[in-house]
């Protein structure tokens, strides 16, 4: 199939790009945004990680669940040599994923950890309020999770495995081979591959032309592109100070993460300038927020109210308030109208006072000290997290 830039005419597209958080990214990276490079990109639309898709088909549709599991987790922990008895697509995931590429920097990764780290709670509002909600804004990248009724499972336990997933490759030394991290790229791989054979298997209404293939790598791309180019924008905007190490650090996590998970090399960008120009690229094929995205954006926000972490009806009120402040000021106000996203009153206020006491704690409080309460708070709020939503009856 040859696909276009068929959404490059719409006013959604030209009114990101011209004035909305796209002018602002392009601003920010030094990007030169062209059309040039399109028919390099657009195939991925229509490509997959077959070797994952195999694995499953080997291990996971042959075993019960659990025992697949097992068995995958022995691999991870152990290792898989050329000479091992496994079947044949294990061998050849896991002796790439094992294969340390010749650009891989262990000290640039151990940056972009440390700039995670102490950003502290600004990451994770960055990754809920702009990078996740501001994904819903694609109508088509979606699809996969209304397939796979992701609404069904609720907000609390997505965000629980995303945020699971996320600060499990942020932390030092986390994706070593058979390290924390480097399971989580794996078990998330053969996630996205078992997703995508069940939707290829039970979706009749899967509509491959139009919104390219489940789970496919161009929709990985623009995903690790919300890890790295969305998520650094967004700190700045929050008032977060990063030096140049810092800001390639994280761009080289991400690569490498983005590696391990099967993405092909070359959608997998160096710097924000790169970044900004591949997800221009990939923009213009997607149309704008529909009535799932709607649904999934308020299932977002709603994971507040539903939360027990917080005690009191009051409370959880107060932080549904302060998630929609962030998302309306971290999102262009087109995407958040597009989203249905309530207006609240003085919405500027606690994003603004938050800028300033970053500006100011950044100034007063040691860079080793801010690494060590960060990566405190962070592994406290996803123990919170993992404590509610490990009860199975959780929804």
């Amino acid at each position: 199939m040859i696909l276009q830039p068929r959404f490059k005419d719409s006013p959604h597209f030209k009114d990101f790009w011209s004035h909305g958080n796209g002018k602002q990214l392009t601003d920010f990276s030094g990007a030169e945004l062209s059309f040039d490079d399109f028919e390099k990109f657009s195939p991925y639309f229509y490509d997959v990680d077959e070797i994952g898709d195999q694995v499953v088909r080997e291990v996971y549709l042959t075993k019960k669940f659990q025992e697949a599991s097992r068995e995958i987790e022995g691999y991870i922990r152990n290792g898989v040599s050329e000479n091992d008895h496994v079947p044949e697509s294990v061998k050849k995931l896991f002796l790439q994923t094992q294969k340390v590429p010749d650009w891989l920097d262990y000290d640039l990764i151990k940056s972009g950890a440390e700039l995670c780290m102490r950003s502290n709670l600004d990451s994770l509002i960055s990754l809920r309020d702009y990078c996740l909600i501001g994904g819903y804004d694609y109508a088509y990248l979606n699809k996969p999770l209304i397939a796979t009724e992701a609404l069904k499972k609720g907000a609390v336990k997505r965000l629980s495995e995303t945020l699971d997933f996320w600060v499990n490759a942020t932390r030092y030394d986390a994706l070593e081979i058979h390290k924390k991290g480097y399971e989580f790229a794996i078990k998330t791989r053969l996630i996205h591959s078992y997703a995508r054979l069940s939707i290829k298997k039970y979706d009749k209404d899967w509509d491959t032309e139009n919104w390219g293939e489940p789970i496919n790598s161009w929709d990985m791309m623009a995903t690790y592109i919300g890890f790295s180019l969305v998520f650094l924008h967004s700190l700045k905007k929050l008032g977060n100070t990063f030096s140049e190490k810092e800001e390639k650090g994280l761009f080289h996590l991400w690569k490498y993460v983005g590696y391990l998970l099967g993405i092909p090399e070359n959608l997998l960008p160096n710097d924000k300038k790169q970044a900004t120009e591949y997800f221009y690229l990939w923009t213009s094929v997607q149309p704008p927020s529909d009535k799932d995205s709607v649904l999934l954006a308020h299932s977002l926000l709603n994971e507040s109210l539903e939360n027990p972490i917080l005690k009191y009806q009051f409370q959880r009120k107060n932080l549904r308030y302060l998630h929609i402040c962030c998302t309306w000021f971290l999102l262009d106000d087109e995407v958040c109208k597009r989203l249905q996203i309530p207006d609240v009153s003085n919405k500027k206020a606690f994003p603004r006072t938050k800028w300033v006491i970053n500006r100011i704690y950044d100034s007063i409080v040691s860079r080793k000290a801010r690494i060590k309460k960060g990566n405190k708070d962070q592994m406290k709020v996803l123990e919170d997290y993992l404590a509610i939503t490990k009860n199975s009856n959780f929804h």
